[in-house]
């Protein structure tokens, strides 16, 4: 997953929104959003050839985790596990997003570089393997990229703003915070290096991504509203395509 933003504290009647789009060659094989399977609390999409996941609910818990990539070529370990295995162990388990964190931490250096946001409507926890420093976060508009949390890259400032703005809306759902996550491109000038070359750093600064190969799979919207209850939405995409709309409400 390559972005997520999300608005925490700072609307009454949803204390946590979470807007996110998962970048991803379009060849890998991935599951849209479903429950895992009858006997799972899991309600996710899954990478089908690591078995993991970018983003999750458990029904049972109301905990949820999403991940985004650190990119950084220079330091790439071809056999890391993969990061997904992170968030689906955070979701299978009933471990408190603290503990959770604590325990990752022993593991660490087994996984190339990554953000983590997980806990629930009441707590939130980031963590990324790179700084190796937990924070509990507290009211406010974060935003995650492929840098470290609320780092300001172009889309992340976008995306956040346009968040804010969204509360003055009548009537927030699924779809209006959704549209979001829609495609902006941003100038040569204002992009990050990051090691990947000026054609992939263009391809990839967009909040939407598109390219022939690679680009946005997923756009997810998950609300938590004041009486506990829990809309998660997910517009999946293949090369471009809308192929498939899925909602739960827990």
């Amino acid at each position: 997953m390559c972005l997520i933003i999300f608005s925490f504290k700072q609307q009454k009647e949803y204390p946590l929104i979470i807007a996110a789009n998962r970048d991803e060659f379009y060849e890998r094989e991935t599951k849209t959003l479903d429950l895992w399977d009858k006997n799972s609390d899991i309600i996710a999409g899954k990478d089908l050839r690591s078995g993991g996941t970018w983003m999750g609910i458990n029904k049972k818990t109301k905990q949820f985790a999403a991940i985004t990539n650190y990119r950084d070529p220079s330091n790439f370990k071809q056999n890391a596990k993969s990061r997904g295995i992170i968030v689906s162990s955070f979701l299978e388990t009933e471990i408190d997003a603290d503990n959770f964190i604590k325990r990752l931490q022993s593991e660490k250096d087994d996984y190339n570089g990554f953000n983590l946001i997980l806990g629930n409507k009441d707590e939130i926890y980031y963590y990324s393997n790179i700084n190796n420093s937990p924070e509990k976060l507290g009211p406010g508009i974060h935003g995650l990229s492929n840098h470290l949390l609320n780092t300001e890259w172009p889309k992340i400032k976008k995306s956040k703003k346009d968040l804010e703005k969204a509360f003055n809306s009548e009537n927030i759902t699924e779809k209006s915070i959704q549209t979001l996550l829609n495609d902006k491109v941003f100038p040569d000038k204002e992009l990050p290096e990051t090691g990947m070359g000026i054609e992939w750093e263009r391809l990839l600064s967009p909040v939407f991504v598109k390219s022939e190969i690679y680009g946005t799979r997923a756009s997810s919207v998950l609300i938590f509203d004041k009486n506990n209850k829990i809309n998660f939405r997910e517009n999946a995409w293949l090369e471009k395509s809308l192929t498939k709309k899925t909602e739960f409400t827990i």
